[in-house]
């Protein structure tokens, strides 16, 4: 039995499909489809985590400043009108595709590469999360407005959906790990329609050095951060402080590491529905989700998702074509971040 996310509208209505789908199919015949879960960059992420060694020294607090994840699109409703509607960017897109890329960045190493072991620990991230209790200061709702995507001028959402809505086509959060690894580092999740172009993402900005030992004229010493691009050119990039070539003294600057998959692997990825249904028929549920899993998300999401339908307030606007409200920027500006939007 396949299930197609989301499973259920909150809590209780997750916990009623998934009971009466458990009358009739053992918890081990179910496989509740994720599709970002099957794209080849989030499965090497797993490989890079607990592949190398290197990372895993730099992998917590200690090293790490802050997450972001980003999942952007440029479309807007198209045939999903009555769904999405119903629906809004945290049903359609937090509570599953981002909480699921959340956990493979924070969870602890499986002691194999069993379902069970990895889905364990994705749940342990779940259950970690600290609950949202000022959603007015840590989320920000946006829909937009008519505006111009690639040259293309496109209506706003109120006037593709045929009616005034408050349904959000954007969301920004900041969340929280309550754990020894992680407490201390936010980690920032982005999504939504008619934005400045089609970009996924996972960004994981490192610290300052704690003292530079190069001259001022050698330029700013920026923060690494290391790249892991979900689509559309799935790859991992890592920035780095080198020398600018060439006479002149010391002067610094950001250079790229990047392994671009298609470049690097001369063979044809199949699309990630493609991939969990053959994981199906194979009997693998390593990139599906468990129903613990999925009622924790909802568990830590419903909170956030009642507060807006009974706020009185309008989402923030944004122009189609932009990276969304300028609330979302002032969010994380004030821990001193900014969102990654350079593609580099």
């Amino acid at each position: 039995m396949v299930l197609e996310k989301p499973i259920g509208h909150d809590l209780a209505s997750s916990c009623e499909i998934n009971d009466e789908v458990g009358c009739f199919f053992h918890e081990d015949q179910i496989y509740r489809i994720d599709h970002y879960l099957g794209k080849e960059t989030v499965q090497n992420l797993l490989a890079l985590r607990f592949g190398n060694i290197l990372f895993e020294s730099v992998w917590s607090s200690a090293v790490i400043d802050y997450v972001q994840i980003t999942a952007a699109e440029t479309v807007g409703l198209g045939a999903r009108a009555g769904y999405y509607d119903s629906s809004g960017a945290l049903r359609d897109m937090v509570q599953n595709h981002l909480l699921q890329l959340l956990c493979l960045v924070a969870m602890e190493a499986p002691y194999k590469m069993t379902a069970d072991a990895v889905r364990d620990e994705k749940l342990k991230v779940l259950n970690s999360l600290r609950p949202i209790e000022d959603p007015s200061s840590q989320v920000i709702w946006g829909q937009y407005k008519e505006g111009a995507i690639e040259g293309e001028s496109v209506p706003a959402y109120a006037t593709e959906l045929g009616k005034p809505s408050r349904t959000e086509t954007f969301v920004a959060l900041k969340a929280n790990i309550d754990n020894w690894r992680w407490a201390g580092v936010p980690f920032y999740l982005r999504t939504g329609k008619r934005l400045n172009r089609r970009h996924s993402e996972i960004v994981i900005g490192f610290r300052e050095i704690p003292h530079s030992a190069f001259p001022d004229e050698a330029g700013a010493i920026a923060s690494n951060r290391l790249v892991i691009r979900l689509q559309p050119d799935e790859g991992v990039g890592l920035r780095l402080m080198t020398k600018d070539p060439g006479p002149g003294g010391m002067r610094l600057r950001t250079a790229p590491l990047d392994l671009t998959f298609a470049e690097e692997f001369n063979v044809r990825y199949p699309d990630s529905y493609e991939r969990l249904l053959l994981d199906v028929v194979r009997g693998s549920s390593t990139l599906f989700m468990r129903r613990d899993e999925v009622e924790a998300a909802w568990r830590w999401v419903g909170p956030v998702i009642d507060y807006w339908e009974n706020a009185t307030v309008e989402p923030k606007g944004y122009t189609a074509g932009s990276w969304g409200p300028t609330a979302a920027a002032t969010l994380i500006d004030r821990d001193g971040h900014s969102w990654h939007e350079d593609m580099t």
